[in-house]
């Protein structure tokens, strides 16, 4: 017999995904999310609270923000992720011959999570810090890099619409060229160049990019930087590309 979940926990979870989303959140804005009752709600926070996970944030009326617990536990869970270890050597590699900042993303459940960064030495430089979200939306150069090489219930979950044919061509043109590029699609001024990672199984399992602005960045540039970052990718790739 299957074990049932528990809606309590799932609600406790949940709360601490949302909170992490819309931090300061209040508790009204939290049910209301949560589509439940306050008193429910502020059980979760309760039970937050008492795990170190949360806090009030600064002012009135108390709104809950994460606590640092969150990146310590992160930091133990990618200290033991096999990808991220393994991708170490390469991503540093890409670094140093770069002089900008490389980063490591996966998808997770219609999303993609950055869960490694080596930040560009140079003054003026990109970094995002490791566990942010990154957009599931087809402007991001992960999802240009990845989705092209996704089944459509995939891409559905991302996308929640199907590609349609100037997507497809970009699929294309992404598989041809072997690296995807964004300008300013995520953020304003920031150019990123990502290639994917296969699994064995020929799943696209992450992305590797480097993210510079983009006064920096020419097309030579991205030429030579897609090429450098394609190489990195096929190189922590354990299968080839499914097509």
């Amino acid at each position: 017999m299957p074990v049932k979940p528990s809606q309590s926990g799932s609600r406790i979870l949940t709360a601490l995904e949302l909170i992490a989303e819309h931090q300061p959140l209040g508790v009204t804005d939290l049910a209301r999310l949560l589509a439940d009752n306050v008193a429910a709600t502020q059980r979760a926070l309760a039970t937050l609270v008492e795990g170190g996970w949360i806090r009030p944030a600064a002012g009135k009326p108390t709104r809950w923000e994460l606590t640092a617990h969150i990146h310590t536990v992160a930091q133990h869970a990618y200290g033991s992720h096999d990808l991220r270890r393994r991708a170490r050597p390469a991503l540093e590699a890409l670094w140093r011959e770069t002089g900008e900042s490389v980063l490591l993303n996966v998808p997770d459940a219609g999303r993609f999570i950055v869960i490694d960064v080596l930040e560009s030495p140079q003054y003026l430089r990109t970094a995002p810090p490791v566990g942010l979200i990154v957009p599931a939306s087809w402007g991001s150069a992960t999802a240009r890099a990845l989705l092209p090489y996704m089944s459509s219930d995939e891409r559905m979950l991302y996308l929640g619409v199907p590609p349609d044919a100037a997507l497809q061509r970009d699929f294309l043109e992404t598989v041809e060229r072997g690296y995807a590029v964004s300008e300013g699609d995520v953020m304003q001024g920031s150019t990123n160049i990502a290639a994917p990672v296969f699994e064995i199984d020929k799943r696209p399992v992450a992305a590797v990019l480097v993210s510079a602005p983009t006064a920096r960045i020419d097309s030579d540039d991205r030429v030579r930087l897609g090429a450098m970052v394609r190489a990195t990718a096929e190189k922590l790739s354990r299968g080839a590309a499914p097509f």
